[in-house]
């Protein structure tokens, strides 16, 4: 072995009695072949051709399977954020209009009322752009579910679960692939 001396051995030795460790083992990196076939092989399975059953979505080990009844209550209640977030986008648009309608008639308002009604807009469309993401979300929980892929995580392809979709129905990845995202940020 290239540039192994005297000083290395004496440094394993020094780290095999501290430790009580003889060996070392050193992980090999897979080459680009061996990256995509596991890639292939963990990867998101796509969309399912026909009707799936609620017995065939997603849960992880231990956990019960979906039944109908579940997979019922699940879509309605999806179904019930779109209506309900599509209202308020429409709600929150009708306000814009009328914030940016009453914009033009400053005349006469000091800084502060100009602030305040600069407040309001930003607010409202903080609101509306809000409100819009989460309608795509739960959109797409819907596609997914009518898809069989509800449930999957979206990063490694294991079940989510059952409970944290129930929980959090617009849930796209699992707990272990949310917790590594969220330490990136």
């Amino acid at each position: 072995m290239a540039g192994h001396s005297a000083a290395d051995d004496a440094d394993a030795a020094e780290a095999a009695a501290q430790t009580g460790v003889t060996t070392v083992g050193a992980k090999k990196t897979p080459g680009p072949a061996a990256t995509a076939a596991t890639a292939a092989t963990t990867a998101v399975p796509k969309a399912r051709i026909g009707a799936v059953e609620p017995g065939e979505l997603a849960v992880r080990p231990g956990e019960e399977p979906w039944t109908a009844q579940e997979a019922e209550d699940a879509r309605a209640e999806l179904l019930s954020e779109v209506l309900r977030l599509r209202e308020e986008i429409t709600n929150s648009e009708q306000a814009l209009a009328g914030l940016m309608r009453d914009s033009g008639d400053g005349a006469g308002d000091d800084d502060a009322d100009t602030g305040t009604k600069n407040i309001t807009r930003e607010h409202e469309l903080s609101l509306a752009a809000n409100a819009r993401e989460m309608l795509s979300q739960f959109e797409r929980a819907l596609q997914r579910l009518d898809a069989g892929t509800y449930g999957l995580c979206e990063n490694c392809g294991n079940a989510i679960g059952k409970a944290r979709m129930q929980a959090f129905p617009r849930a796209t990845l699992c707990v272990e692939c949310k917790q590594k995202q969220e330490r990136r940020y």
